[in-house]
């Protein structure tokens, strides 16, 4: 049990870190949530395919009922297809922060949607870690220039100036 609290201790570290990064550095957020979600994205794909029985875990810590039946019950029978698709998913969130203007308006309403949807997990998604990288996210909308990452100007200048 002690593991589970350093993780949420470490994990709510880093979503106070990531939502000082979109407010101060917004592309530098969008590379940090690239490799959150990339990585997230392996993680999730390669442990559904080895070891689907891990994901039965998050049944019990759950705030809302529904979740622990949905969990126990059709998931339980369906772990590989589901947790597939949301990786997928994970990394067309990470692939969108590559990218510019509505690309990043749809991955950063996916990050905001997908850490909604995981909160009720309480203490197994960090709460309120969901609550703080969606700011984070929303900062990146407010923010950014959204451009390219790879591409550095500031807010308000033309691309054709330099």
């Amino acid at each position: 049990m002690e593991a589970i609290y350093i993780a949420y201790t470490i994990s709510n570290v880093v979503g106070l870190f990531f939502l000082l990064v979109a407010i101060k550095w917004p592309k530098l957020a969008r590379l940090l949530f690239v490799l959150l979600f990339a990585g997230a994205s392996w993680f999730n794909y390669f442990t559904c395919h080895t070891t689907p029985e891990a994901y039965l875990m998050y049944a019990e810590p759950s705030v809302l009922e529904c979740y622990k039946v949905f969990i126990t019950g059709w998931f339980s029978q369906h772990i590989t297809a589901v947790v597939s698709i949301i990786a997928i998913g994970q990394a067309m969130i990470a692939i969108g922060m590559l990218l510019n203007n509505w690309w990043i308006k749809l991955a950063s309403s996916g990050i905001i949607l997908f850490l909604a949807c995981i909160a009720p997990f309480g203490i197994y998604s960090a709460f309120p870690f969901s609550v703080t990288v969606s700011l984070s996210a929303w900062f990146i909308l407010k923010k950014d220039n959204l451009d390219y990452l790879w591409k550095f100007r500031s807010p308000g200048t033309s691309p054709n100036s330099g």
